[in-house]
């Protein structure tokens, strides 16, 4: 099946029992055995090891982004726990993209930092920099591409093969682009990673995570960590991801086609020092976003000539765009990353990896063009 046909019919079928069309939500807590050794002969025990809601849309999930298997979670965060619950131990160091989610950096540095694991924030569009921040104790690599909030690009395939080459394994964050857009596993990425939070639901409706793995014993090691630690996603918010995920080929054309527009106009308007998205010719990686990825995704940023305080002006002034932090919503939001989604990086860390004070980051939704166009032109 197509992509666009998978992402309705992937892993349910019509209810057995009723014909329902829509699979039921098995809101329990546990499930009857048939007898002592027929113990799991219909496949679920306990809805914290497994649940037949959330295993419809592991199963759809691993099917759009051609992988053997997935596991869900609570939240995205979550996700990143588990992975790094999975293949990190005491002493032994991973490498994480220097652009990343405040909550990874966060959770890496304040965490799992606690507990003796070791962390290099090392700069993934660099694989020659990859390449040498390995050490004799490395055991994972962490990318995400486009970074959040710079969309700073990563080669998945060059830094696959430099993971596949020194054992790590490699963990590749989808969350901006989604599967219908960028498929990590086709490129050699051992897992992909999202916070299905965002476009997946795409309805701002539910947090929660998601890890699709290569291989059935990726799969295994991290299917342990989610029942041993309880991070399970829930059986409603499975529901409700399985009817978001199906219109997720249809919000991503047209919320690209409005980002680029968008993107178009910013760059045109005096009071706008620097705009980056990455379709438009003037983006650095332009050509590898055209080479890795299907489309470019509905995220990007400026920065205003009248730098941090022109920005706060825009972002508290704008109608129409929500300022609230989550992306990849219908509805279309703005954000600060600096004081918002990225409050947690120290400031000279955020320095360092170019993320400015001044940025304005805009999630676009499926709003008319126009109308949203319209909105920043007022506020500017």
């Amino acid at each position: 099946m197509r992509f666009s046909t998978r992402q309705i019919h992937a892993g349910s079928e019509p209810d057995p029992a009723t014909g329902a069309v829509l699979p039921p939500i098995h809101q329990s807590t546990t499930f009857a055995q048939p007898s002592v050794d027929g113990y799991l002969s219909k496949g679920y025990s306990y809805s914290r090891s497994g649940n037949p809601t959330v295993r419809a849309l592991e199963k759809r999930l691993a099917g759009l982004e051609g992988g053997a298997d997935c596991t869900c979670y609570s939240t995205g965060m979550a996700a990143v726990s588990a992975v790094l619950h999975a293949f990190l131990n005491a002493g032994e160091h991973a490498l994480v993209s220097q652009v990343a989610y405040g909550g990874t950096y966060r959770v890496c540095t304040q965490i799992f930092a606690r507990f003796g694991a070791r962390f290099t924030f090392v700069d993934t569009s660099n694989p020659d920099a990859v390449r040498a921040a390995i050490t004799p104790d490395t055991r994972l690599l962490l990318t995400e591409t486009p970074a959040n909030p710079t969309l700073v690009l990563s080669d998945i395939a060059a830094l696959s093969e430099i993971a596949r080459s020194n054992g790590l394994v490699h963990v590749v964050d989808n969350t901006f682009l989604s599967p219908y857009c960028q498929l990590p596993l086709a490129l050699g990425a051992d897992i992909s990673l999202h916070s299905t939070t965002k476009y997946i639901d795409g309805h701002n409706a539910t947090v929660g995570g998601a890890l699709i793995a290569a291989s059935a014993e990726l799969d295994e090691q991290l299917r342990f960590v989610q029942n041993a630690t309880g991070s399970i996603m829930s059986p409603m918010v499975a529901w409700l991801t399985l009817q978001g995920v199906k219109t997720l080929s249809v919000r991503m054309d047209r919320q690209s086609a409005t980002a680029m527009a968008i993107a178009r106009y910013l760059g045109g308007h005096p009071a706008v020092g620097e705009v980056c998205y990455p379709g438009l010719e003037s983006f650095a990686q332009h050509d590898l976003a055209k080479r890795q990825a299907s489309g470019f995704g509905a995220m990007l940023w400026c920065e205003l000539k009248g730098g941090l305080e022109a920005g706060k002006n825009l972002m508290d002034r704008v109608r129409l765009w929500t300022l609230a932090e989550n992306l990849g919503a219908v509805e279309s939001l703005i954000t600060h990353p600096a004081t918002m989604t990225h409050a947690d990086v120290e400031p000279e860390e955020r320095r360092r990896v170019g993320l400015r004070d001044g940025m304005v980051r805009l999630s676009v939704g499926l709003e008319d063009p126009e109308d949203l166009i319209e909105a920043l032109d007022a506020a500017l």
